[in-house]
């Protein structure tokens, strides 16, 4: 059965270390998913962009793509903008939009291998209060949706865990995590739930400032990789899109 090509949309940044891990993350893609043809596009500041590899893959003759946009939560990116740069896509190529990355079992579990990298134990987790802190948006969906990764992840063992966010949204995370310590929690983690470094992620860790760890991004996590693929297979057979990932 022909295999759409895999077309990973990630943002795009000033910060060279956010395109690095782009790259990091699709080159994990394509070792687990040997024969996929896997592209990445940028929507700013980093080439190619989207616009430019469509045009490429349908002078190549490519009919089927599926579109990931690299993001965590369903906001303004996966809904208006990513959207309209695919209908300026050539008519001879069938593009579909799988859904965003977040919210998935599998990033949680993402966000706890960077908290062990980090120092954290299991043992740690009833002592450990945990900022969750994502970029933030001003879309109240994919604000709701954080709340509830939050309050999910807190029923698996941790003292408290506290959603937090680095622009357009409240709390920020040094508040949150001067509240985790009010609390009584011995020890305070900050767990950025973002994909690659940049200005939000920088000011993320300035506000870990008072925290007594701090994790690093999710990036080419095996957990993010396995999602990006979960993704991909239920936008190119839809009918799988009900099993979830």
């Amino acid at each position: 059965m022909h295999r759409p090509v895999l077309l990973v949309i990630a943002h795009g940044s000033r910060d060279p270390r956010h395109a690095a891990t782009v790259h990091a993350l699709v080159r994990r893609v394509r070792a687990m998913r040997p024969g996929l043809r896997v592209e990445t596009g940028f929507l700013d500041f980093n080439v190619p962009s989207v616009n430019g590899v469509l045009e490429s893959l349908a002078a190549e003759g490519v009919r089927e793509v599926v579109a990931l946009p690299l993001l965590l939560t369903r906001a303004f990116h996966a809904k208006a903008d990513i959207p309209a740069v695919l209908r300026e896509a050539p008519s001879r190529l069938r593009i579909r939009q799988a859904e965003v990355l977040g919210p998935s079992p599998f990033l949680t579990a993402a966000l706890e291998r960077r908290l062990y990298e980090a120092g954290l134990t299991p043992a740690d987790r009833p002592s450990t209060g945990v900022v969750l802190a994502s970029a933030g948006s001003t879309d109240p969906e994919a604000i709701a949706v954080i709340g509830d990764i939050a309050r999910e992840w807190r029923r698996t063992g941790w003292c408290a865990v506290r959603p937090a966010f680095a622009s357009a949204s409240l709390p920020r995370t040094e508040d949150a995590v001067r509240e985790l310590r009010a609390l009584g929690c011995e020890r305070i983690a900050v767990a950025p739930y973002v994909l690659a470094p940049g200005f939000l992620p920088d000011r993320i860790a300035r506000g870990a400032a008072e925290a007594d760890v701090l994790s690093d991004v999710l990036g080419p996590a095996p957990e993010v990789a396995h999602v990006l693929l979960n993704r991909y297979d239920e936008a190119r057979v839809p009918a799988l899109a009900a099993l979830g990932a």
